[in-house]
């Protein structure tokens, strides 16, 4: 059986967000703004996503 994904998409830039913003965005994997990123939706995901929502956008 296939993992559930999640896909997330940065919408706004890291710039200017605390430096632990900026880490959790980079550990999503996303660097521009527009890039989007599949990724298996785990708990440990979920809480990364929910730290940064003010930054992306997710499905």
């Amino acid at each position: 059986m296939a993992a559930k994904t999640i896909t997330v998409k940065l919408k706004k830039s890291a710039s200017g967000t605390p430096e632990k913003v900026r880490a959790t965005v980079l550990g999503l994997g996303l660097r521009k703004v527009g890039q989007e990123r599949t990724l298996e939706n785990t708990p440990c995901v979920r809480g990364m996503i929910k730290k940064v929502i003010h930054l992306v956008d997710y499905k």
